[in-house]
């Protein structure tokens, strides 16, 4: 195993490489990790830097302490000076360019990503979560939308991603609400894919994500192009679009060192690198 640290510019974000798989981790455990103006540019930028990086194979988003994300700092909300000088149209212009640089550029990343959930996950701090392709929770954790509690409607991205996850009248029921969901509920109506316990959290993740790291990561970049498109799409837009990125994969080297080793009866070893030599 091998790890190194990387510089996020915050000691309220921590980064490490371990072994092709990125390890983010949101480090405000006195705040049940809620985003800060210090935390969430850093976010942004890690995650850019990421999107463009060969040697990340897979990418794990978790929390200090006993928390994933509790969203947006209530105790700070209403208190930007910056943004009372802004007019209606300015704020949704910094808003919009600010989800696009976070759950957007997060839901995009080429690479697996992996939510691990050492508990709550609130409002946008579920936002982030669900706009990962996987999520792991340990078993005291729980999500909610929270927003009905501050009286605001959501934000990055929580309607589409939840939508699409449980469906219109459970996303609704939940919107409206803002119930506590514990974790294993969230698992059964598929807003988690695992629950473990809760020592076993980091465990899981990481096998998981070094799984994926160690994976063909060209055909997994397309596997997740061709998943979005579904979402979008006809059948045959998609079927079409399947047979361009399965000739794709195909001419990539990790194909052939597949089928080798299958031939072969050992385990592959794929590029470190999704790029077609």
């Amino acid at each position: 195993m091998t790890a190194t640290n990387l510089d996020t510019g915050t000691d309220h974000l921590l980064a490490r490489l371990e072994d092709g798989v990125l390890v983010i981790t949101l480090n405000r455990p006195e705040a049940r990790n809620a985003l800060s103006d210090e935390l969430s540019p850093a976010l942004r930028r890690m995650l850019a830097a990421a999107s463009t990086d060969d040697g990340i194979g897979a990418l794990v988003l978790t929390g200090a302490g006993t928390a994933f994300c509790a969203g947006g700092d209530v105790k700070g909300m209403g208190g930007n000076s910056s943004k009372k000088t802004m007019t209606a149209g300015e704020r949704i212009a910094d808003l919009q360019h600010r989800q696009r640089a976070l759950t957007g550029a997060l839901f995009t990343l080429p690479q697996p990503t992996i939510a691990a959930l050492p508990g709550p996950a609130v409002g946008a701090g579920l936002a982030i979560a669900l706009a990962c392709d996987i999520r792991i929770a340990a078993a005291s954790a729980f999500v909610s939308t929270g927003y009905r509690r501050v009286a605001l409607s959501g934000d990055y991205g929580l309607s589409w991603t939840m939508t699409r996850l449980v469906g219109t009248a459970r996303a609704r029921q939940f919107m409206f609400s803002g119930e506590r969901i514990e974790a294993e509920h969230a698992e059964r109506i598929g807003l988690v894919n695992w629950v473990v316990p809760d020592d076993e959290l980091h465990d899981a993740a990481m096998t998981m994500a070094r799984s994926f790291a160690d994976g063909p990561r060209m055909a997994q970049r397309l596997m997740k192009e061709n998943l979005e498109l579904a979402m979008q799409k006809d059948f045959f837009t998609a079927l079409d679009n399947e047979a361009e990125q399965l000739v794709k994969a195909s001419r990539h080297p990790d194909h052939g060192e597949a089928v080798r080793a299958f031939i072969e009866k050992r385990q592959p070893e794929f590029a470190k690198s999704d790029k077609n030599d």
